[in-house]
């Protein structure tokens, strides 16, 4: 291998140098100095020496982001300090009642003062990010918050994020030599915009929303799709640093310091004299939260005194100096046009408002749900009125109210109310509406196509079959094209028809026809959830495996053997046996175990020796970083506990994740005890 000269290694070296400048007047203090043309000029010759001669190359060198060939999983990476969640608070009552916790812990006199560092909420994924000397070695997920995921490869390609820091008199002089810093990775608005239109153009899914498509964006295991992709961060604060370093004695200070050294530090921050002045940073950034380039869900407040956050301490899960004032769900007031009724899975008629577009959010919402009529008569609404439109988080958007003031006003159009069609609007069946409840169904089963697209979509989703890269819209394409007409036929698909469809080509064909082979070897709960037998869920799956374990004992049960398992009621007993009743399902299953779906089914001692939670009783809130809570929910349900929706007093735990909602606070009014995800964790491996 030939050997790179002086003059070439100190030419790498000072490109190198100059371009992590570039990188960060342009990532970090969004000032570039020169244009991207003279960039890539630079970047381009540093590429060629480091081609040539390969020596050249370094962990910190700018062409290093372009991302590494595809992992087979994650490391695991030990937190020397844990990384906490926060606690959070919806009102000033709450914030006042923060304040005052801390100042009798801290034993504060009347005539001293607590001051406040305070930022936006990114609405992002938490990440801890690990240099040496200088130089950025190691990042992970928070995870459970004691132990994450190694995401190294990943986190390189992120232009913002700083390879070797930022100091003079030499490349780690005034740094400590381990520094642990913690932030946030997240997608602006405009860059979730910009891949959502690439997804779109290039038949794959979009993502929700930018905190999700930053989050799958940062656990893919091949960094060069990550590469791809518009990734921003901020940090926010210190997670360890080596012993004897002198840390800034302030939040704010740290912040300062931070940015000094070259990393991306929100512009937002602000040092709060005292509560009153958080009050009006706090409605001072709401008012201009849909300006900002990134999706934000409230403010975090922080004590400033460094001093003070460690004699504060913390809960199990969060400090108890830092608090996140949590933004209320957002609404606007539009137009109801028209209402159209959509068909689901089950031949649920849901009514859907079409409005004047409006912004909730950030968002143009052109459509919301009704829900079903007894929620359009509860609330009285009608056609052509002026309603409000609520929009919170990643809840699709809903009708909360009619402005009835608005019916008063001279010249405004003639209101209609809002009548069940008689007859289904897809496939023209009679529609049933059962005094029972509250929803109406067209009365034509799997035979009505729109139900049975839906039951398509259903069976192929990722808690049925788990068919990846199987979405929505292909769903409609094969269907429409005429390729699938029942459910089996996906098993029978050739990898040259789907690649004629649009924006489909063989690559994307074989990888498809490869996961719906994949697909193939599942659970018998999965199974029969996949069946999408009416009012059978994940849960009364679990419990149907567990008490027939083959298909023909499941068939073979009548009533009273179905009532007899845990959380099957009469009602859903009968629809199982109205399943089984109708020769086309039963056609339809048998045809799916002949194309060759199958499961290993368990062996009976083994089943019975691992409910060790048998006879408790689980509720899940809030968010979880090491699993979904669909996994936790599975889980904690392979250990024979049961998984409900609402807490009661016979509740055995909560378990809280982060931004947990009003159930944490009517647990804790009830004494039920409350589980953080460490104690999850310990829970499972019990």
């Amino acid at each position: 291998m030939k050997s790179a000269s002086g003059a070439q290694k100190k030419r790498a070296e000072a490109l190198r140098k100059e371009l992590n400048t570039h990188n960060h007047q342009y990532h970090v203090l969004d000032d570039p100095k020169i244009s991207d043309a003279q960039y890539d000029a630079l970047f381009r010759e540093l590429q060629e020496l480091e081609e040539k001669y390969p020596a050249l190359k370094s962990a910190d060198s700018p062409t290093q982001r372009v991302g590494a060939p595809p992992l087979q999983n994650f490391a695991t990476v030990a937190h020397s300090v844990p990384m906490l969640s926060l606690a959070n608070a919806f009102s000033e009552e709450d914030m006042q009642a923060w304040e005052k916790r801390i100042a009798d812990r801290i034993d504060l006199s009347e005539s001293d003062t607590l001051e406040f560092a305070a930022e936006p909420k990114l609405d992002g994924l938490a990440v801890s990010l690990r240099y040496e000397d200088g130089v950025f070695v190691q990042g992970a997920t928070r995870g459970d918050g004691s132990q994450g995921e190694d995401i190294t490869l990943n986190l390189r390609t992120l232009s913002a994020l700083p390879l070797t820091l930022q100091v003079s008199g030499g490349k780690s002089a005034g740094l400590p030599k381990e520094l642990i810093v913690r932030g946030e990775v997240f997608m602006e608005k405009a860059a979730f915009t910009a891949l959502n239109n690439a997804q779109r153009k290039s038949g794959n899914k979009e993502f929700a929303n930018p905190r999700n498509a930053a989050a799958g964006s940062l656990r893919l295991l091949d960094s060069s799709i990550t590469a791809s992709r518009q990734l921003s961060l901020y940090v926010y604060a210190l997670g360890d640093v080596s012993q004897g370093f002198k840390v800034p004695a302030t939040q704010q200070s740290m912040l300062e310091w931070l940015a000094k050294i070259g990393f991306p530090v929100c512009s937002e921050t602000k040092v709060c004299a005292n509560l009153s002045a958080c009050f009006d940073y706090y409605n001072d950034i709401q008012s201009r939260r849909s300006a900002l380039p990134y999706e934000i869900d409230g403010v975090v407040f922080k004590v400033n005194e460094r001093s003070r956050q460690q004699l504060l301490g913390q809960v199990s899960r969060a400090p108890r100096w830092a608090i996140a004032y949590k933004f209320p769900a957002e609404e606007s007031v539009t137009h109801l046009i028209e209402v159209e009724f959509q068909v689901g899975r089950t031949g649920a008629l849901t009514p859907v408002a079409r409005l004047e577009p409006v912004s909730v959010g950030g968002v143009t919402v052109s459509n919301a749900t009704l829900h079903n009529l007894d929620e359009i008569t509860r609330k009285d609404i009608r056609v052509n009125d002026k309603v409000i439109i609520r929009r919170a988080g990643d809840v699709i958007p809903e009708v909360v109210r009619v402005v009835l003031d608005d019916r008063k006003q001279a010249g405004t159009p003639r209101r209609r109310k809002i009548k069940l069609p008689e007859t289904c609007p897809v496939c023209g069946s009679p529609v049933e509406h059962s005094a029972e409840e509250a929803v109406a169904r067209c009365t034509a089963g799997r035979g009505c196509p729109a139900q049975h697209k839906e039951y398509v979509k259903h069976f192929a989703s990722r808690r049925a079959m788990d068919i990846d890269g199987l979405g929505d819209k292909l769903v409609e394409q094969l269907m429409d094209a005429g390729l699938v007409k029942r459910v089996d036929d996906l098993f029978a698909l050739r990898i040259e028809e789907i690649a004629e469809l649009p924006r489909m080509g063989v690559k994307s064909a074989t990888n498809l026809v490869a996961s719906i082979e994949a697909s193939k070897s599942t659970t018998f709960a999965r199974f029969i959830f996949a069946l999408g037998i009416r009012e059978v869920g994940e849960t009364s799956a679990e419990n149907l495996a567990g008490a027939f374990r083959t298909v023909e004992q499941l068939e073979a049960a009548d009533v009273a053997a179905l009532e007899a398992i845990n959380d099957i009621g009469p009602i859903v007993a009968n629809n199982i046996i109205a399943y089984f009743a109708d020769s086309n399902n039963v056609d339809t299953m048998r045809a799916l175990l002949s194309a060759g779906v199958h499961w290993v089914e368990p062996d009976a001692t083994s089943t019975t020796q691992s409910q060790s939670l048998d006879g408790t009783s689980y509720v899940l809130t809030g968010t979880l970083s090491s699993m979904t809570r669909d996994e936790a929910k599975r889980l904690l349900s392979d250990k024979g506990a049961r998984v409900v929706s609402s807490v009661s007093a016979k509740t055995t735990g909560l378990i809280a994740g982060d931004a947990p909602g009003s159930k944490l606070a009517k647990a804790e009014n009830l004494g039920v005890p409350v589980l953080d995800e460490a104690q999850l964790q310990l829970l499972l491996k019990s």
